[in-house]
């Protein structure tokens, strides 16, 4: 689960990451601080590129062109389901909230530093139970995979492929911020949504991100530069299954239209 942190206080600040550092430590290592600022553009720069799972935002920023729920808003439009948990001095600042309809996760005062501790605590296990219910759940565009002790969700629109390791029983997963290597079986992964095909024994594409079909080689090229090989029967299905699914995709934008 991806924190990011945006708090202009920089006492606070370091308060904040260091009560998640060492919950992660000790308790839960799939939690990890991806960015921790006290600016509002760097959270807008990184939401631009990257996905954050959860974000602990000082309502009060400092920053004349953007406040905390204002960066909120921005947030919860480019991720409906992301966790978003206000930290305030300012308990009467809670109403604003509702008033941004940005469905926050838990509200947070500034209190002494013991108080303020567990309720970072506190909030900070809501989320993740959240986190791991997402990825759980078939009706989210998510995928979900555990490497070692950590848990990882994966948003389905960001994956470019699925490749078979060359240590036995594993899997190589190629999408927008990294590569992950984990346990499983693709046979699985090509059942999860539609958008994906086994064009190969040893691969499963996401047919959204096929950037072009080399025929003769019988390769595909993924929008990430990843090539692909194509199986000889399987050329012609994945030619018509791509079709299928762009003119699919088409509809829902004249649907959504």
């Amino acid at each position: 689960m991806n924190i990011v942190i945006c708090e202009d206080n920089y006492e606070h600040r370091q308060f904040i990451q260091s009560q998640i550092l060492k919950y992660s430590t000790f308790h839960e290592p799939s939690i990890e601080i991806v960015l921790s600022t006290g600016h509002a553009e760097d959270v807008l720069s990184f939401i631009e590129e990257q996905r954050g799972d959860c974000y602990f935002l000082d309502i009060e920023l400092n920053n004349e062109k953007m406040r905390g729920l204002e960066l909120a808003a921005a947030i919860r439009k480019k991720d409906p389901l992301t966790n978003i948990i206000f930290i305030t001095q300012h308990a009467d600042q809670l109403q604003l909230t509702f008033s941004y309809k940005i469905a926050a996760l838990d509200f947070i005062v500034k209190d002494s530093p013991t108080l303020l501790s567990k309720q970072i605590i506190d909030a900070l296990k809501v989320a993740f139970e959240r986190y791991k219910q997402l990825g759980e759940s078939k009706e989210e565009p998510i995928f979900q995979i555990k490497i070692g002790e950590k848990i990882k969700n994966i948003l389905l629109d960001d994956i470019y492929y699925f490749e078979t390791s060359h240590i036995i029983h594993k899997i190589m997963l190629y999408e927008k911020n990294g590569c992950y290597e984990y346990y499983g079986k693709l046979k699985e992964i090509e059942k999860i949504d539609d958008r994906f095909f086994r064009c190969h024994k040893s691969y499963v594409i996401n047919l959204q991100h096929v950037k072009e079909i080399n025929k003769k080689d019988r390769i595909v090229i993924m929008t990430n530069g990843g090539i692909c090989q194509v199986s000889h029967r399987n050329l012609r299905l994945m030619q018509r299954r791509l079709d299928e699914f762009l003119c699919n995709c088409l509809e829902k934008q004249k649907i959504e239209a």
